[in-house]
C-alpha cells in the first residue's frame, strides 16, 4: 500500500510539475468503493486523506467505522434524491450534483442540520445518454439557482467522460470541463465565488487530466487493486 501511494503522488507530482502547476494544486480522493475498512484503515495509515465513495450505505458503514480518523469524505456516485438526508450527514464534498431536484433536496436536509454543503456540479461533457450529468447547454441556469440556495456551496465541476484505453483519447473532454469553467468564470460571470475545483481523472488517464487542469483525481484501482 505505501508503495504504491508513493508511487501514484510521485506520478501526481511529475504530472503537474511538467505542465507548471504547483503539485498541491492537485489533490488524490482515494476511491475505496467495495474496499472492506480494514484496507482503508491501511490507506490512511498511509496518508491518505481523502476518501471518494459511490455508494451511500457502504459509505454510512464505513464512516461509522473509520470517522476518529482525519480524513475527509467525498461521495463521486450518482446520488439519488431521498439518499441525500444521509449524504449530508457524511460527505465534505458531494461531486455529482446534476439537477434542480437534487439540488434542492440537497439544501433543505443540510439547512435542517445547519451545515452548508460543498458540492460540485456533474457534467456530461460527452452527451452520453448512460452517462449522469447536466448537459453543457443547461449549465448555466443550473449554477444560477443553486447560487440561491443558501445551504449550498458550489466548489467546481465534475466529469466522467467516455472510456478509453489510451489516454490522449480523452484529453478533449478533459480540456472541455476545463473550457466551460473557464467561460462561466470569466466571460459569463454566473456566480460570484470561484468554480475552483476540477473533478477529472482516474487510475488510466489521470495524468492527461492534471495536465488539463484537474484539482481533483479519483484513483481507486491503482491504490487497491482490481475489484472482485
Amino acid at each position: 500500500m505505501n508503495q504504491r501511494l508513493e508511487e501514484i503522488n510521485s506520478r501526481i507530482r511529475k504530472a503537474a510539475e511538467q505542465c507548471g502547476r504547483d503539485p498541491q494544486s492537485v489533490r488524490l480522493v482515494a476511491v475505496s468503493k467495495t474496499v472492506p475498512s480494514e484496507r482503508v484503515l491501511e490507506a490512511i495509515n498511509s496518508g491518505v486523506t481523502i476518501l471518494g465513495e459511490n455508494y451511500i450505505q457502504e459509505a454510512r458503514q464505513k464512516f461509522d467505522a473509520l470517522n476518529a480518523h482525519p480524513i475527509a469524505w467525498h461521495f463521486i456516485g450518482h446520488l439519488q434524491t431521498n439518499k441525500a438526508k444521509y449524504a449530508v450527514r457524511i460527505f465534505d464534498l458531494i461531486h455529482s450534483v446534476d439537477s434542480i431536484k437534487l439540488a434542492r433536496e440537497i439544501n433543505k436536509r443540510a439547512a435542517r442540520i445547519n451545515k452548508i454543503q460543498n458540492i460540485l456540479v456533474q457534467v456530461n461533457i460527452s452527451q452520453e445518454a448512460s452517462k449522469s450529468g447536466v448537459h453543457v447547454d443547461h449549465i448555466k441556469p443550473l449554477i444560477q439557482e443553486i447560487s440561491g440556495m443558501s445551504n449550498l456551496k458550489i466548489k467546481g465541476l465534475m466529469t466522467m467522460p467516455p472510456f478509453f484505453n489510451q489516454p490522449e483519447k480523452v484529453r478533449p473532454y478533459f480540456g472541455a470541463l476545463r473550457n466551460l469553467r473557464d467561460e462561466l468564470l470569466i466571460r459569463e460571470n454566473v456566480i460570484d465565488a470561484g468554480l475552483h475545483e476540477l473533478s477529472m481523472g482516474m487510475t488510466g488517464d489521470f495524468e492527461v487530466a492534471i495536465q488539463e487542469g484537474a484539482t481533483l483525481v479519483r484513483i481507486g484501482t491503482a491504490i487497491f487493486g482490481a475489484r472482485k
